[in-house]
């Protein structure tokens, strides 16, 4: 099982999340269970509102599923449309989220879920999610 994580920098399995899906650096897809992991740069990282493409960067690489720290209604749209489910993360590093994943300790999203305010970061100063979206 592949999870899809998108990610700062890349260090591997200690490699921080990036709070958003559309505009971090690069994503990891990770395999649950070995651990093995593949870093993929992320060429949409600089995207104008609701023009995120995750298909173009992820394309061909094989993922089952994707844990974020926030994500916008469009990139959450098209991966639900592709049958991939999508996670909300509030885990700081790959190998946490990894563990969580395993666990059951993630929750999945919906479309109510989705970054409603973009431009500020999300770190809590001006972002919102929509109403069901909690913290832990």
């Amino acid at each position: 099982m592949n999870l899809c994580i998108p990610i700062r920098h890349d260090e591997g399995l200690d490699s921080r999340v990036s709070p958003h899906f559309g505009s971090a650096p690069a994503f990891m897809v990770v395999d649950v269970d070995s651990k093995m992991h593949q870093t993929i740069a992320n060429a949409q990282k600089h995207h104008e509102h609701g023009q995120c493409s995750p298909f173009e960067v992820l394309l061909g690489h094989s993922i089952d599923a994707i844990a974020v720290g926030g994500i916008g209604a469009g990139a959450l749209s098209k991966l639900l449309a592709a049958n991939i489910p999508v996670y909300m993360t509030k885990h700081a590093t790959v190998d946490e989220v990894v563990e969580a994943y395993k666990l059951n300790g993630l929750r999945r999203l919906d479309p109510n879920d989705t970054c409603t305010h973009h431009g500020r970061g999300h770190d809590g100063h001006g972002h919102r999610h929509g109403p069901s979206a909690k913290n832990p």
